[in-house]
């Protein structure tokens, strides 16, 4: 398919035969399918190779992204510094394979070196969103009508379709075209001066590296971006991902089956988002915008015994990982994925009540008035997971403050006079927040989890308003997270009870099934340094 734009305004196009292209981001044979040979090539962004498939090789979690990032042609970007977790040098090798250095400590800086031959970048971009979820919906949208529509992550997350791709209905674009004269470089900083590297890198660390405050075993990889940074990568296998994953998410003292549920949830939601960060060359990352990776051997023996317990084990729906939702509390009620994000109803993820029989029989659904939800937040007893510090929850929020907010998040930041609820899902969360401005102000709509990530003091969207002024308002709420999916502090108090980690997953599940996938061969469970 030939991507020539239908458009008068970019001035120039070259021909960039496609090795250029892929040695362009990283000297790799390139896989993006948005670029193909022909008499001529506009691209929507820096290609990079995609790595190899979740299941048959470790995953490739980055550790630190968009690295090298306010690099110009005077200055260097922060510079990267890797130090050695013991008495072991670490061992740096270059795009060849040739070893170019090996110490304790290593640091790198960034340079801009001049292209060969320029590149055209024109895309269409929708965004930004919040979630990778909602940003997945629209590119499935386009990928619907034939169109090659890519998740990327430059800051928040965006959709980007060739500039040729007809739009959709209802959803706004924008339009972007450069044209790329340089590309980023690594360089390994000396004694002597300076050494310009060619790309990817390959990092090992028989003593493991030393990585914010904790120790990782790598082996470790560096690699361009589709955005011209680069990202600092771990290639972990499966298993072990789990030992640096189970004791962030859940906390490693609790009880066996909530932690094998959180094992199980947590191999399945690796697998089912392997595809998150396709356009970057990686799988997953390690923060909150996947699940929180750290030092493996922070895990406890009762961890490891329950990702041994476990392994290979992932929750399955018509045969394939289902989309793994966890959060901390759910408040005493379930919601549906279509609560926190811009997506379709799932069905083994609903909005229905926590609890024992009881409070399930006080608890009418759905909650769409505020009546019924203060009803909800005035109560507890029968729910599960009622010891989590944020099952009820209180916040007030000044005018000043909701503004900053606003601010922040790069909307319309008038002077609020008035916070009403348009419209809440089953579980009672509230789906569509007003915020009506002062004067002429333009009000603003804020959506689903677009209104956590704005209202960041907010643990959840499951909450009642209260007017105490002017200028201040009181939220109380319930709950912390998308509430999707299981509770943590359910689980807690459901292993406690003595309930199996498979019944703890097919009530959060329903319709679920347990089913294992075959680990790669160097997947196997292991023991950080």
């Amino acid at each position: 398919m030939s991507l020539t734009p239908p458009f008068g305004w970019l001035k120039r196009r070259v021909v960039v035969p496609l090795a250029l292209v892929s040695a362009i981001a990283c000297s790799c044979r390139a896989q993006e399918a948005t670029i193909e040979s022909g008499p001529a090539a506009v691209v929507t962004h820096r290609s990079v190779p995609l790595p190899p498939k979740a299941r048959e090789a470790p995953l490739w979690v980055a550790l630190d992204d968009h690295l090298g990032r306010g690099t110009t042609t005077q200055r260097s970007g922060p510079l990267l510094t890797l130090k050695s977790a013991g008495e072991q040098s670490l061992r740096l090798r270059d795009g060849s394979g040739t070893v170019v250095a090996e110490a304790r400590s290593l640091r790198l800086s960034w340079r801009l070196a001049p292209l060969a031959v320029p590149v055209e970048i024109a895309r269409q971009i929708v965004g930004p969103f919040a979630s990778f979820e909602s940003a997945e919906r629209i590119a499935n949208r386009w990928r619907d009508q034939g169109v090659v529509a890519r998740v990327a992550h430059p800051g928040d997350w965006e959709v980007w379709a060739p500039m040729d791709a007809e739009r959709l209905a209802g959803v706004p674009v924008r339009r972007s075209a450069r044209t790329l004269t340089t590309e980023m470089k690594a360089v390994l900083e000396g004694p002597s001066g300076g050494r310009t590297l060619q790309g990817p890198l390959m990092l090992e660390a028989p003593s493991g590296l030393l990585w914010q405050g904790g120790v990782l075993r790598g082996p470790f990889r560096l690699q361009p971006d589709a955005y011209g940074s680069w990202t600092l990568l771990e290639q972990v296998p499966l298993e072990r991902y789990l030992e640096g994953v189970v004791p962030h998410e859940i906390g490693a003292g609790s009880p066996r089956a909530a932690l094998e549920a959180q094992a199980v949830l947590a191999r399945t939601w690796a697998l089912a988002n392997s595809h998150r960060y396709a356009i970057d060359g990686y799988h997953l990352c390690s923060d909150t915008q996947c699940q929180v990776y750290s030092d493996p051997r922070q895990a406890s023996a009762a961890v490891r015994q329950a990702i041994r317990a476990t392994a290979g084990q992932v929750l399955a729906w018509n045969g394939e990982p289902i989309q793994a939702w966890y959060h901390a509390s759910n408040g005493g009620v379930m919601a549906g994925a279509e609560e926190a994000w811009a997506m379709d109803s799932l069905p083994y993820v609903q909005a229905r009540a926590d609890g024992s029989a009881a409070w399930i029989k006080g608890l009418a659904l759905p909650l769409k008035d505020p009546t019924s939800v203060s009803g909800l937040l005035s109560r507890g007893d029968g729910a599960y997971g009622t010891n989590h510090p944020r099952f009820r929850w209180s916040r007030t929020y000044s005018a000043v403050q909701v503004a900053q907010a606003l601010r922040a998040a790069g909307l319309p930041a008038g002077v609020p006079i008035a916070l009403n609820v348009q419209t809440r899902g089953a579980s009672g969360r509230v789906l569509a927040l007003g915020i009506e401005m002062t004067g002429n102000g333009e009000p603003v709509m804020l959506r689903l989890d677009g209104i956590r990530r704005t209202l960041r003091r907010l643990p959840s969207t499951l909450f009642v308003i209260e007017t105490l002024g002017p200028d201040r308002w009181r939220f109380k709420g319930g709950g912390f997270g998308h509430g999707v999916g299981l509770s943590q502090a359910g689980a807690i108090d459901l292993a406690a009870r003595g309930w199996s980690f498979e019944r703890i997953l097919s009530h959060y599940y329903p319709g679920t099934t347990l089913t294992t996938v075959q680990p790669s061969s160097s997947s196997i469970p292991g023991q950080a340094p």
